[in-house]
Protein backbone atom coordinates (compact mmCIF):
# COMPACT_ATOMS: atom_id res chain seq x y z
CA UNK A 1 0.00 0.00 0.00
CA UNK A 2 1.34 3.30 -0.70
CA UNK A 3 1.17 6.30 1.41
CA UNK A 4 -0.03 9.44 -0.43
CA UNK A 5 1.47 12.85 -0.09
CA UNK A 6 -0.64 15.22 2.37
CA UNK A 7 -1.14 18.40 0.74
CA UNK A 8 -0.09 21.25 2.77
CA UNK A 9 -1.87 24.23 3.19
CA UNK A 10 -0.05 27.84 3.15
CA UNK A 11 -1.05 31.10 3.01
CA UNK A 12 0.35 34.34 2.66
CA UNK A 13 -0.69 37.39 5.40
CA UNK A 14 0.78 40.35 7.56
CA UNK A 15 1.81 40.22 11.09
CA UNK A 16 -0.24 42.20 12.77
CA UNK A 17 1.09 41.56 16.93
CA UNK A 18 4.06 39.86 17.92
CA UNK A 19 3.83 40.23 21.84
CA UNK A 20 3.58 37.00 22.82
CA UNK A 21 6.75 34.59 22.86
CA UNK A 22 7.04 32.78 19.97
CA UNK A 23 3.94 33.67 18.58
CA UNK A 24 2.55 36.16 16.05
CA UNK A 25 -0.85 36.81 15.05
CA UNK A 26 -1.54 36.70 11.19
CA UNK A 27 -3.97 38.85 9.36
CA UNK A 28 -5.23 36.89 5.71
CA UNK A 29 -7.22 38.73 3.18
CA UNK A 30 -9.43 36.54 1.54
CA UNK A 31 -11.38 37.67 -1.61
CA UNK A 32 -14.69 35.68 -2.79
CA UNK A 33 -17.41 36.03 -5.03
CA UNK A 34 -21.25 36.99 -3.81
CA UNK A 35 -22.91 34.45 -5.45
CA UNK A 36 -26.06 36.16 -6.73
CA UNK A 37 -24.58 39.17 -8.24
CA UNK A 38 -20.69 37.97 -8.64
CA UNK A 39 -19.57 41.28 -6.85
CA UNK A 40 -16.13 40.76 -5.36
CA UNK A 41 -15.67 40.99 -1.11
CA UNK A 42 -12.69 40.75 1.02
CA UNK A 43 -12.56 39.61 4.32
CA UNK A 44 -10.18 38.89 7.14
CA UNK A 45 -9.06 35.90 9.33
CA UNK A 46 -6.36 35.85 11.85
CA UNK A 47 -4.57 32.90 12.34
CA UNK A 48 -1.96 32.21 15.46
CA UNK A 49 1.34 31.15 13.98
CA UNK A 50 4.48 29.73 15.55
CA UNK A 51 7.61 31.57 15.32
CA UNK A 52 10.62 30.01 17.03
CA UNK A 53 13.35 32.94 17.01
CA UNK A 54 10.99 35.39 17.27
CA UNK A 55 12.11 36.68 13.75
CA UNK A 56 9.32 38.62 12.93
CA UNK A 57 7.50 41.44 13.58
CA UNK A 58 4.35 43.88 13.11
CA UNK A 59 4.24 44.67 9.52
CA UNK A 60 5.80 42.16 8.07
CA UNK A 61 4.40 39.88 5.13
CA UNK A 62 4.75 36.16 5.83
CA UNK A 63 4.04 32.89 4.47
CA UNK A 64 2.42 30.86 6.92
CA UNK A 65 1.87 26.59 7.04
CA UNK A 66 -0.88 24.30 8.39
CA UNK A 67 1.11 21.86 10.63
CA UNK A 68 -0.40 19.50 14.00
CA UNK A 69 -1.58 21.54 16.84
CA UNK A 70 0.81 23.34 18.81
CA UNK A 71 -1.45 24.66 21.58
CA UNK A 72 -4.94 25.39 21.97
CA UNK A 73 -4.97 27.86 19.28
CA UNK A 74 -1.59 27.38 17.08
CA UNK A 75 -1.88 24.97 14.49
CA UNK A 76 0.13 27.51 11.57
CA UNK A 77 3.95 27.83 11.33
CA UNK A 78 5.56 30.87 9.85
CA UNK A 79 7.84 29.42 7.15
CA UNK A 80 9.26 32.69 5.61
CA UNK A 81 9.20 36.25 4.81
CA UNK A 82 6.39 37.10 1.66
CA UNK A 83 8.57 39.04 -1.09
Amino acid sequence: MEKTAKKTRRLTGVVVSDKNDKTVVVSVLRVKNEPKYGKQFGFNKKFKAHDEENAYHVGDKVVIEETRPLSREKRWRVISKAS
